[in-house]
């Protein structure tokens, strides 16, 4: 089995459009949620939201080459090209049957919904122009991107809801550890607007507390009462270790091990052990002990049940003396499909610049939170062996253990 190394990130978030603004949000504790006033007057229960500011998708693709595209898939090309550059890769290294693309996403509702106001709105299906099939469809970041990259190897999304971006960095590091790809542009992708969120809005799953949006999200908080969608676009390059250092490349990090599991029970109940058993897989995979991990990287989304059966898994794995734990969606909110991959990017940024990010708005624990070590205030040192946890509806769950040379 071949190691794995990360050797380009790059991101696009309510926390900021690149690397460089990202680390000072995560530095700083700074959140990204906002009052969405347009929510309001549509009818939602809740109109918070994650919201990305200075994004301008002309200022990457031309207008033919968005014809196809979401806004997300651009989100995600843009992200994709800032973690390229940083891997010094060229486009004679990717446009070959060794380079793979993997990207996380379950939905580009977005497109369905204006393809149909227009076939509506005209009577007649002409009126859909020819790139909505191409905008609609879940995979359209990977055919997209396969286009744009001339990249010839994997390519296909992974649909796994919330974990979704996990999934596609674990897998897209197994494909390299078993030498079918050399490289890897991997990530996750998230819509971040009102028609893909009306259904969870429906579910009373987002939180009520408007008075200062941003300190709604709360994981691990006994005042906790739902979680604030998010979402954008969040890219990693992956590359064989001996590849990597072959070429000269900067080595960000290393991707350890990666493990799956699935609760077979519940469709929107998260099980007492399911995320537990993945954990204890990754742990395995990557011939570590528990106390080998300096840092977990939450899943937490800052619902009452999901975050407690979390804690008290990551206690029924740590024990009683837990790593350092914090939930990056206390800033970012919920960013959904995307989630597990951007943990990866965030991690990783605070492992290069030498700190570990805050769970804002951690008050009071309740029963489970209380055993973990949670993060209230910035630690001015690195992350050197850290946990990545994702989850989804359906029960689907992935845990990717990160190894940094700090």
């Amino acid at each position: 089995m071949k190691r794995v190394a990360i050797t380009g990130i790059g991101i696009v978030s309510c926390l900021g459009t690149d690397v460089k603004t990202v680390e000072t949000s995560l530095r700083l504790g700074k959140s990204g949620i906002v009052y969405d006033k347009k929510r309001e007057e549509i009818g939602f229960r809740s109109p918070l939201t994650g919201a990305i500011n200075g994004f301008e998708p002309e200022n990457f693709l031309s207008k033919k080459q968005r014809k196809t595209m979401p806004d997300f898939a651009v989100q995600a090309y843009a992200a994709s090209m800032e973690a390229i550059v940083m891997s010094g890769l060229g486009p004679e290294n990717i446009q070959n049957d060794k380079t793979g693309l993997i990207f996380g996403c379950d939905s580009s509702c977005i497109a369905a919904v204006e393809q149909v106001d227009l076939l509506r709105r005209h009577g007649e299906s002409k009126s859909i122009g020819s790139g909505f099939v191409f905008r609609s469809m879940t995979s359209t970041i990977t055919m997209n991107l396969n286009t744009l990259f001339k990249t010839k190897g994997a390519c296909w999304t992974i649909s796994s809801a919330c974990s979704s971006g996990g999934h596609a960095v674990g897998q897209a590091a197994d494909l390299i550890a078993l030498g079918k790809q050399e490289r890897v542009i991997c990530g996750g992708a998230q819509e971040i607007n009102w028609e893909s969120m009306c259904s969870f809005d429906a579910l009373s799953a987002f939180s009520t507390r408007f008075e200062k949006p941003e300190t709604a999200s709360r994981p691990f908080d006994k005042g906790r009462d739902g979680l604030i969608p998010g979402g954008g676009a969040a890219a990693i390059v992956l590359e064989s270790m001996d590849g990597a250092i072959q070429r000269g490349a900067r080595i960000l990090g290393e991707i350890k091990a990666y493990a799956f599991s699935s609760d077979g029970l519940n469709i929107s109940v998260p099980s007492q052990d399911g995320i537990q058993r993945a954990m204890t897989w990754a742990l395995k995979l990557a011939d570590m002990k528990p106390v080998d991990i300096d840092y977990v990287c939450a899943h937490a989304t800052s619902t009452p049940l999901g975050d407690s059966v979390e804690a008290q898994s990551i206690s029924h794995v740590f024990g009683s003396k837990t790593p350092y734990v914090s939930s990056l969606k206390s800033m970012t909110g919920h960013e959904l499909w995307m989630s597990g991959a951007s943990q990866v990017v965030y991690t990783t940024i605070m492992a290069q610049e030498g700190f570990i990010a805050p769970n804002i708005n951690f008050e009071e624990p309740d029963e489970y939170s209380a055993d973990l070590n949670i993060v209230r205030e910035t630690i001015n040192k690195p992350p050197r062996t850290a946990m990545c946890n994702a989850a989804g509806f359906g029960g689907t769950n992935s845990c990717i253990i990160l190894r940094f040379n700090t």
